[in-house]
């Protein structure tokens, strides 16, 4: 039977992807890899073990197929290892040493397949003295002194949810580790183990930070910088209504202009003078509790004084811009974002919903050549 046309566009049209299921960054890196293109084939575990919601909901599934295979069963290893040698990449974010004890780590799927990108995303990292703990973002974070620069002085850490850690310090570097990998399989034939910790990603994040540090150009505590909340033209302010206005007026014609529609002109030379950032801060606060957001919206709109009203997740797909840009979209009932960044030749979009587990298993046992699949092992587990 000849294989179907699925549509697939975007710039990684043709590779392939196994995923074997987890929660957080892995499924994250996994839909990132999706919506460029890649044909992701979830390997879900019987009786689920993702996140708590309907998966019908779970939009970090979206693009992919999914199969069910029970790794604990007997020839479980096995279908995931076919799926390996016709794959080029495979993602596991498991605790250091379960995927070699399930028979799926990187030397088995290697011997299968050696130009394959094996991708692991951990929090810790595969060895260090904390590798085998359990742990979540908020404790990668906390150690790499990145959560403690987020916040008000003299109040708890403010928790950034879970984009800085499990997303941006992890399923992002783990992504450009897998295509930077992927790159290398292709030009020498050779596949290579990518070792993602949420830990290094977001150290690595900081690097701007540290030299600012080392330059004395940064205190190290909380609300006392430049760009963490200290300084009175950069930050949140609330409004008549409860609302907030983010300002980010770093530089001096951004400033003068955000001073001017402020109308605050009187108190522009306090920019420079560290000793009157208090006053600067409840001047600029005072100013702004006179008006609703909506009303300072309307005051900078158009203008560069780097001023924006701080939107709720319900709200910000119908702001202009956004709803312009088609920066979310609507796609199986679900308002979601839309694949990022853009490509002038290889668009991407949105092809399929979350994928339901072992929907797709006839499907993918047939575009992978694996048989096997059908028969798969997917009993609950003991």
């Amino acid at each position: 039977m000849a294989v179907p046309d699925r549509g697939v566009h975007g710039p990684l049209a043709g590779v392939r992807v196994v995923e074997l299921a987890g929660i957080g960054p892995g499924p994250f890196a996994a839909m990132l890899l999706a919506d460029l293109g890649a044909d992701v084939v979830r390997v879900d575990r019987p009786g689920g073990g993702g996140l708590a919601i309907n998966p019908e909901y779970d939009v970090t599934n979206r693009n992919k197929r999914s199969v069910i295979v029970d790794l604990k069963a007997a020839g479980g290893a096995d279908r995931v290892l076919d799926l390996a040698d016709r794959a080029d990449i495979l993602i596991e974010g498991y605790r250091p040493g379960v995927a070699e004890r399930l028979g799926v780590g990187p030397d088995a799927c290697h011997a299968r397949n050696p130009e394959l990108v094996y991708g692991r995303m951990t929090g810790w990292g595969q060895e260090g003295p904390l590798a085998q703990r359990a742990g979540h973002d908020i404790a990668y974070i906390a150690i790499t002194g990145t959560l403690g620069m987020i916040g008000n002085p003299g109040e708890p850490p403010t928790v950034p949810a879970n984009l800085v850690g499990d997303y941006a310090g992890g399923s992002l570097y783990l992504v450009v580790g897998i295509l930077a990998a992927l790159h290398h399989a292709r030009a020498t034939g050779a596949g290579q183990v990518v070792d993602a910790a949420i830990v290094d990603g977001t150290a690595h994040l900081t690097s701007m930070i540290h030299g600012m540090l080392a330059a004395g150009g940064w205190q190290d505590r909380r609300g006392a910088n430049l760009l963490d909340g200290g300084c009175p033209f950069y930050g949140n302010y609330e409004t008549a209504d409860g609302g907030y206005m983010a300002v980010g007026a770093l530089e001096q014609q951004f400033y003068d202009e955000f001073i001017a529609l402020l109308g605050l002109a009187d108190q522009a030379p306090a920019r420079k003078d560290l000793a009157r950032w208090g006053e600067l801060r409840e001047a600029v606060a005072a100013r702004f509790k006179e008006r609703t957001r909506e009303e300072w919206t309307a005051v900078f709109e158009g203008s560069d004084a780097c001023v924006a009203p701080v939107l709720s997740l319900s709200e910000a797909p119908a702001h202009p811009h956004l709803a312009a840009r088609g920066t979310f979209v609507e796609h199986s009932g679900i308002t979601q974002p839309a694949p990022a960044p853009r490509f002038s030749t290889t668009p991407t979009d949105i092809r399929t919903g979350p994928a339901q587990p072992g929907a797709d298993t006839e499907a993918v046992a047939r575009d992978w050549d694996v048989p096997a699949l059908i028969d798969s092992p997917a009993k609950e587990d003991d």
